[in-house]
């Protein structure tokens, strides 16, 4: 996913658009797994089991409690940027070009002033997404420096040693669902690629 939104940002700067509507086009399915992820996947993907109130938060903020996975502060974070890369990538698919010509997959579904204002919004909302971005890596990199605890290593090999024993195990989801869920992004991001038009 990090590859994907580097790789759209950089053929935005050099105005290659038909490799960023297809690094858009991945950044859709990737989205559309991790959504569905986040429902049937492992304990630590799922959204019920990171995403907590305000006294779970205060609580891992005075140390109470280890998490397994996100913790309740990383998981608004989390939540954050997955609300502003589905935002940028609906506004992408509705985006209409100065000229017509290099225009999202969906954008024949609205006017063309209400494809150029998403174009535009669509360049604000990045702009804000760069920031939120910025913020997780910042909080990263605490966790890393000051906390000693190497969440960069988790997030390629996915093992994290704990200081004690977590609350809770890891539960695995089978790779049944992982080939399910992979199926389904990428037949729902062609659908959409397509402009929701089967031939």
């Amino acid at each position: 996913m990090v590859a994907a939104i580097a790789t759209s940002w950089w053929t935005a700067e050099i105005n290659r658009l038909d490799y960023h509507r297809y690094s858009g086009y991945l950044l859709l399915g990737l989205l559309i797994f991790r959504v569905y992820w986040g429902l049937v996947g492992s304990s630590t993907a799922r959204f019920n089991q990171f995403i907590k109130g305000p006294r779970a938060i205060v609580s891992y903020l005075r140390g109470n409690v280890v998490h397994v996975g996100h913790n309740p502060l990383g998981a608004l974070s989390v939540v954050a940027l997955l609300l502003l890369l589905a935002l940028q990538i609906t506004l992408g698919l509705f985006a209409v070009d100065v000229d017509g010509l290099e225009s999202g997959p969906l954008s024949h579904l609205v006017s063309f002033e209400a494809g150029r204002a998403c174009a535009q919004w669509h360049d604000t909302v990045f702009d804000v997404f760069l920031w939120m971005i910025g913020l997780h890596v910042a909080a990263v990199l605490f966790h890393v420096i000051y906390k000693k605890q190497n969440l960069i290593g988790a997030m390629f090999h996915g093992w994290r040693e704990y200081p004690q024993p977590p609350e809770s195990p890891v539960a695995f989801a089978s790779a049944t669902r992982l080939i399910v869920g992979m199926v389904v992004a990428a037949a729902l991001t062609w659908f959409i690629a397509q402009g929701l038009e089967l031939y």
